[in-house]
């Protein structure tokens, strides 16, 4: 089954924790990347199946900007990113994100 990448970046920590919480109840999804981007930006990536890292991100979206200080800085989502670019970036399932796996 195709999956994919989901990450939503944020203007400071509150936005992130609600965009991060909506995603992983939003959809089957895997959190597999969190971290401090620049400047109080802090980002974080979800992978799982196409269709529900679609939702995912929707419903982090909504939180993220609802939330206090709510401001998106960017967010993306790569449908079925080629083996090359999992191999370079840190969006691969790990040991830690294993036991939450659906």
């Amino acid at each position: 089954m195709p999956e994919a990448v989901g990450v939503i970046q944020t203007l400071g920590f509150p936005p992130v924790l609600a965009a991060a919480d909506a995603m992983v109840k939003g959809g089957r999804v895997t959190l597999v990347y969190f971290d401090l981007a620049e400047r109080g930006e802090f980002l974080v990536a979800v992978r799982g199946p196409v269709s529900e890292v679609n939702m995912a991100v929707e419903a982090g979206l909504a939180a993220a900007q609802e939330g206090y200080g709510g401001n998106v800085v960017s967010h993306y989502i790569v449908p079925n990113p080629p083996e090359n670019v999992l191999a370079v970036l840190p969006v691969q399932y790990t040991d830690k994100s294993a036991p939450f796996r659906s």
